[in-house]
């Protein structure tokens, strides 16, 4: 056998979900080695949700500026310092990093090894000069932006998410293609920020979402000055000389010219897998990602798992860290562990944002016939967002045979947080009684699900049996 290091677990990928499994399996008494040649802390915190959570935060702050007269606020021009703001994003990130610092999982017994990995057989990886024998190896390698084919798109300079973030100048007129999460979410943040944001797709934006959902963030962003073009083919991509300086230009193909200072490419993200030789380790894949059964062990190496955006069943943080547990489960316990889907929510963070769990009601339909049922609630029926008048938002709710929840939809302020408890139902598979009978705290957003879970019952509980069963009972005094 050659030199090396023999180790319990070889985590490739230093990002949310590698981090996840290489801290919780070094703390339950496995050998770890972990391999990244990159930044530790991976998209999620370099490039992703860290800094455009906290690029949206100051773009929120700056649109409170703006709005509040319909509740006796005098508003007022906001003074943007993007150059402050940029520095607020890298601080935000220097105050994160320490906890997924190489010094911290060397603290915590990892064998940490700042170079990328390929694979010289099933069992041995070769990190740097360094050949790693592992029993068990976790691909987490993540993903990176990709660009659509457009013609001059190659030869333009552009913006991605991996680069945005550096900008300490606010982008005077900023071209985004992609009506996706992280285009709606730039082109708001950088619209309230100042900018003039021009959104184009060749599909409908946020086509992910509810219709009638997105169809509110939608309005928002068209509010607020966005310049959507959904449904809008790209003929080419180049750059032209406009009042003596150059800038981007997009031609569509019905002819009309759109021109910008700064463009920003959203349209999607591939699984970053290329240098890791998976052939020598014997580890299938296609373009969506390493090919792993409902365990997430690769199908043709069993000593191999992958997990978050490279085993390719969905592009989230917090599905990456899940994927973690289930490894952990399955690798160092020899336990049955397989990963679900159904219960893993998303969200996208526009003002207001939108977050989803669980099956549409098409899906329901499609899978449990008419026996699926939809209840709504409008956040103009909720007495906290009378008060904060956010109003804008509505819940919706899949219901399945005897009262399962299946799903969960919304739009509004602070989805994100409302989701949770649907995800924790759908995750322990309760019925609607159970949301229908907590008791939320007044006034609160919260009671949108305990008003929109009590929709459920309402026709039997107002129905004429119902008042036949009242009328009976009182007669018995």
């Amino acid at each position: 056998m050659a030199e090396g290091i023999k180790a319990d677990i070889l985590v490739i990928g230093g990002g949310s979900g590698g981090l996840s499994v290489a801290a919780g399996a070094a703390q339950m008494g496995a050998s770890v080695v972990l391999a990244e040649g990159g930044k530790m802390g991976g998209d999620c915190l370099n490039y992703g949700c860290v800094p455009s959570k906290s690029l949206i935060a100051a773009a929120k702050l700056a649109h409170a500026r703006t709005v509040g007269e319909d509740l006796g606020v005098k508003t007022a021009k906001p003074r943007v310092d993007f150059a402050a703001v940029h520095d607020h994003v890298q601080q935000v990130i220097a105050g994160i990093a320490p906890h997924d610092s190489k010094e911290r999982f060397e603290g915590l017994g990892v064998t940490v090894l700042p170079r990328y990995a390929k694979f010289l057989s099933p069992t041995v990886a070769k990190v740097g000069d360094t050949p790693v024998h592992a029993r068990r190896i976790v691909i987490a390698t993540g993903s990176r932006p990709t660009a659509p084919p457009i013609p001059g798109l190659a030869e333009t300079p552009y913006l991605t998410n991996e680069t945005i973030f550096k900008l300490s100048e606010l982008p005077k007129r900023l071209l985004i293609i992609g009506g996706g999460p992280i285009g709606v979410e730039m082109a708001q943040a950088h619209q309230r920020l100042g900018s003039k944001v021009t959104l184009i797709d060749a599909v409908d934006m946020l086509n992910r979402e509810d219709p009638e959902l997105s169809a509110i963030v939608l309005k928002h962003l068209e509010a607020e000055g966005v310049t959507l073009r959904p449904n809008a083919a790209i003929a080419s991509v180049g750059c032209a000389i406009k009042r003596g300086a150059e800038e981007i230009a997009i031609e569509l193909e019905d002819g009309e010219t759109l021109t910008g200072t700064h463009l920003l490419v959203a349209t999607g993200r591939a699984p970053n897998l290329e240098w890791l030789n998976l052939d020598a380790g014997k580890v299938a894949h296609d373009k969506s990602g390493v090919k792993v059964d409902k365990g997430l062990r690769s199908v043709t190496n069993r000593k191999v798992y992958a997990i978050g955006d490279a085993a390719g069943l969905g592009q989230f943080t917090h599905l990456a860290g899940y994927h973690a547990g289930v490894v952990i489960r399955s690798a160092l316990f020899r336990l049955p562990a397989r990963a679900r889907t159904d219960h893993i929510p998303r969200v996208t963070f526009t003002d207001p944002e939108i977050a989803q769990v669980g099956l549409s009601f098409e899906a329901a339909r499609h899978a449990h016939g008419h026996v699926a049922k939809v209840l709504r609630w409008s956040f103009a029926e909720n007495d906290r967002a009378r008060a904060e008048r956010q109003t804008d938002g509505l819940i919706k709710v899949v219901v399945g045979p005897r009262g399962r929840i299946l799903g969960a939809s919304i739009v509004g302020s602070g989805a994100g947080e409302l989701i949770q408890p649907w995800a924790l139902a759908i995750s322990e598979k309760l019925k609607i009684g159970a949301m229908a009978n907590y008791v939320a705290p007044y006034p609160t957003l919260g009671e949108v699900s305990k008003r929109v879970a009590g929709s459920y019952f309402t026709p039997t509980l107002f129905s004429d049996r119902t008042r036949a069963i009242v009328r009976f009972l009182a007669k018995l005094d």
